[in-house]
């Protein structure tokens, strides 16, 4: 079995046999699909920049293993999770394989992908910084507009409410600035952040036209 493969296999064994996650199928769910989509990221922007795929691929199939753990329990909360992420990480490569200097470099990457910070020494490579690029990508996809408007309960409002969330969503959208490792996340991004644009600015016409 090659070690993506296995890498594949670990992290789905974390989830699913998650007590934590087991108790909300919905999050277990979607942080499955979230990690499988956030690797086949990785993979396209490693083919494109010519970084190493396995190994940025492994390090976004980890990056957000910790979810398999109540996070609540951590001092800075769900804060820490790439950092405690890294830590699993760290342990489940010791017999991997890959050379000293790659598995460091994917845990330091797992680690700062939150809020570029780590518990331990490392440098921000291209690889490194990538894993929350990658991240980043997929966390403004579609599926975050869904997810939005659910969390939010965008149904039960009223349609002034609505307009004014929708409106708050342009404002915030339109003042957000990523530094990205690479043109490709950079363009990936960009793409994602468009078309959540474009669909909040037609939404809020639409409510706009059905409010006088």
């Amino acid at each position: 079995m090659d070690l993506v493969q296995k890498t594949r296999d670990f992290v789905q064994t974390q989830f699913f046999q998650s007590a934590f996650l087991q108790s909300d199928p919905r999050q277990q769910n979607y942080r499955w699909q979230h990690t499988l989509r956030v690797a086949a990221i990785g993979s396209k922007i490693a083919r494109v920049e010519g970084l190493d795929e396995q190994a940025l691929v492994i390090a976004c199939l980890l990056h957000d293993v910790s979810y398999r753990e109540d996070l609540s329990s951590l001092p800075g909360g769900w804060q820490e999770h790439g950092r405690r992420a890294a830590a699993i990480a760290r342990e489940f490569l010791a017999d991997s394989g890959l050379p000293e200097a790659a598995r460091e470099e994917i845990c330091y990457g797992i680690a700062i992908h939150v809020d570029d910070k780590a518990d331990f020494a490392g440098e921000a490579t291209v690889l490194a910084r990538s894993v929350s690029d990658c991240d980043n990508i997929d966390r403004f996809g579609p599926w975050r507009i869904h997810e939005t408007l659910v969390w939010r309960d965008f149904l039960s409002m009223s349609p002034e409410e609505q307009l004014a969330f929708v409106r708050r969503q342009v404002q915030g959208l339109e003042g957000l600035q990523v530094d990205f490792a690479t043109r490709t996340a950079g363009r990936m991004f960009c793409e994602q952040l468009q078309f959540q644009l474009e669909y909040y600015r037609r939404l809020a016409r639409q409510l706009e036209s059905g409010i006088w």
